[in-house]
């Protein structure tokens, strides 16, 4: 299928067994799965609303392992927006993610720009926990990018997540929401914001 020129390019980075595919399959096909199933590279589209008009946002899911450096350096440079998800449950995970971080600042210059959500998976896990949210919040601090908690398992945050990041988008505006119908308390918030909301 060929890459169209206004699609919107997510692309989902994280140590493996973080969670990554089952945050992008709980958005785009509102299932998770308990099994643990390691992903090579994966594609996801979705259609959204982009500056008025319909595109597609197209959620790249990456591999855990980093047996794949070349496309991992592909995915950077074709991204526009990512997503940097470790498991609260598991501190190296969070440690795992500085690299990349390091390589989409290196590959795409000024990362301010660029909408970045630093995504801590398993927050219904709380008996395993260990990276406190203020950890990741200072991390993201750090990195000058959003952060969020989230639970692919128990569906919290996750479409709140895609949101967020496309409300990061300064150079045009991206959102969920595409059939144009919004509620009075939609609207107040758009003018507050000038962003759409999801339904």
């Amino acid at each position: 299928m060929p890459e169209q020129s206004n699609d919107y390019r997510v692309v989902v980075f994280g140590a493996g067994g973080v969670g990554k595919s089952s945050l992008v399959l709980r958005f785009v096909k509102g299932t998770f799965r308990e099994s643990y199933i390691p992903t090579i590279e994966d594609t996801y589209r979705q259609v959204i609303s982009c500056d008025k008009s319909i595109c597609t946002l197209q959620i790249t899911d990456t591999t855990g392992s980093h047996q794949f450096p070349a496309m991992q350096r592909l995915s950077i440079s074709k991204g526009h927006a990512f997503i940097l998800v470790y498991s609260v449950t598991s501190r190296q995970s969070l440690e795992e993610l500085k690299p990349i971080y390091e390589q989409i600042c290196q590959i795409k210059g000024d990362v301010e720009s660029i909408p970045i959500m630093l995504v801590g998976n398993k927050s219904d896990e709380s008996q395993n926990r260990e990276v406190e949210s203020s950890e990741g919040d200072a991390m993201a601090k750090k990195w000058k990018c959003a952060f969020m908690e989230t639970s692919a398992k128990l569906n919290h945050n996750v479409k709140e997540l895609f949101q967020e990041l496309l409300n990061l988008e300064k150079r045009r505006t991206v959102s969920l929401q595409i059939d144009g119908k919004k509620s009075k308390q939609q609207k107040r918030k758009e003018k507050l914001k000038g962003k759409c909301v999801v339904m």
